[in-house]
């Protein structure tokens, strides 16, 4: 196993590397002048441009830069925003309410949906099974902003339960709600995975076997059924992690949650690349992380998988 997880952090550098590559160059390929666009609409003094862009590093070519920034990089250095802040400052206050948004998404997918996914397994062709099929492809099919949209009329508008925009960003309580909102789509396909998963291991040989032996049915079902059932589950769900992550931009801006989501959103607007690459390292990273206990989780899970 500690042969397996070296040689996966070794293969995890150069997708790290090259992903940082292209959306370096990508940033800073973006049509106009990201230092002339701090002075609005007025004309740049020439030698305060000048002297702006040889602070920021703007001076050399898009190689240098790029050296330059790998080589800040290496050190903990993410860089400067165009007003001058510390990237990794920016990340810091929005990174943590993005981290607690998408886990009570996770949370949530993960509870309910694998919930929904038994049930519906174990009574496949009844009206519960025949009921979440067509739940889940409707919620599928409702796209995020306009199932935002629908949330808040309800439980913010109509019922008053909560504010229609998020006050505190911090608050795990005002975060429920955009949680489920972010989760919701998820959480139809874990519910699905589950629900084909469990269907389909119910005719299994070890199946009969178990049920033969006289095992109690949650053994059964626990044990035995659902154990070996949540490998593609897991496989989904380790990918969707950092999906959440990414995906939140669109949540946070339906909700005004103060995360990822809407720092990138104003740094792609004032073209600060510095800050786009900043967040995109720290999602790369959190991709690459939630794969390796991917695989990981697949060995805890059927005991019959072994890495060498």
């Amino acid at each position: 196993m500690g042969r397996y997880v070296a040689r996966r952090l070794l293969q995890m550098i150069p997708v790290f590397l090259g992903t940082v590559t292209i959306i370096f160059f990508m940033t800073r390929l973006l049509p106009g002048d990201p230092a002339a666009a701090m002075w609005g609409d007025k004309a740049a003094d020439p030698a305060q441009l000048a002297a702006f862009k040889h602070d920021m590093g703007l001076d050399v070519s898009k190689w240098q830069q790029y050296l330059n920034y790998m080589g800040d990089l290496l050190t903990g250095n993410f860089g400067k925003t165009m007003s001058g802040r510390q990237v990794i400052d920016v990340i810091g206050e929005a990174l943590p309410v993005t981290v607690r948004l998408a886990l009570l998404a996770f949370v949530f997918e993960l509870v309910v949906g694998v919930a929904i996914g038994l049930f519906a397994g174990l009574r496949r062709g009844k009206a519960f099974d025949k009921s979440t099929l067509v739940l889940t492809l409707l919620l599928i099919s409702i796209p995020v902003p306009v199932l935002g949209f629908i949330f808040q009329t309800v439980f913010a508008i109509q019922l008053g339960w909560i504010t229609p925009t998020v006050q505190d960003s911090m608050n795990l309580g005002q975060l429920l709600l955009p949680a489920i909102v972010l989760g919701s789509i998820s959480l139809a396909y874990v519910a699905r995975l589950t629900r084909t998963s469990i269907a389909e291991n119910l005719k299994a040989d070890y199946m009969r076997t178990a049920v033969a032996k006289g095992l109690p049915k949650r053994k059964v079902i626990g044990t035995h059924l659902l154990r070996n059932s949540m490998i593609p589950v897991v496989t989904f769900l380790g990918t969707d992690l950092g999906a959440l992550m990414g995906g939140a931009i669109v949540t946070e801006g339906i909700f005004n949650v103060k995360g990822v989501g809407n720092a990138l959103y104003h740094a792609i607007n004032l073209n600060e690349g510095a800050t786009v690459s900043g967040f995109v390292v720290v999602l790369v990273l959190v991709y690459l992380v939630a794969s390796l206990l991917v695989d990981l989780l697949y060995a805890v899970l059927d005991p019959r998988i072994r890495y060498a």
